[in-house]
């Protein structure tokens, strides 16, 4: 009767067989993905052309001097208040409806417009007691002691 086995021999491969396994990998994959290779050598290729390769490369060479430049520029003073009134605007921005701020953008665009368009008439007390009765001015008119009534309160507290 046969020996039973006990014992396995793993086969090792040499280092030039693990490069050769290695080659054949990436012949493989450069096969499966043709394409994309070409597209991305194109890509490469045009970033180089206009700069921006060389440029990507002298930035990630210096991330060290860039990245304490910018440290510098943020911890200023100037960039806090920048960052601080940013996250005000943000913070008020979000507390308004965005209908009203859409209303109220496309009427302001509107009213430019019309500030616009060339109006050779001159301007009297009269004419400006007159344009009171215009329900367009009025309404702006009054849209406007409403906002400012508001603000009063706001400031108030």
């Amino acid at each position: 009767m046969a020996e039973p086995i006990s014992f396995i021999k793993k086969r090792e491969l040499s280092e030039e067989e693990l490069k050769q396994q290695s080659l054949d990998q990436l012949k493989d994959s450069i096969a499966e993905h043709e394409l994309a290779i070409e597209k991305a050598m194109a890509v490469l290729g045009e970033l180089y052309g206009s700069g921006i390769l060389e440029a990507a490369e002298s930035m990630l060479k210096a991330k060290a001097k860039i990245a304490e430049i910018a440290l510098h520029q943020v911890n200023r003073p100037e960039m806090t208040n920048m960052i601080n009134n940013g996250l005000a605007a943000v913070g008020a921005l979000s507390a308004i409806d965005p209908d009203q701020t859409t209303k109220l953008l496309s009427s302001v665009a509107k009213g430019l417009e019309e500030a616009n368009e060339p109006h050779d008439k001159k301007l009297s007390v009269f004419s400006l007691m007159s344009a009171l009765k215009d329900p367009d001015v009025n309404r702006a008119i009054g849209f406007g002691l409403r906002f400012l009534k508001g603000m009063g309160k706001g400031l108030g507290e």
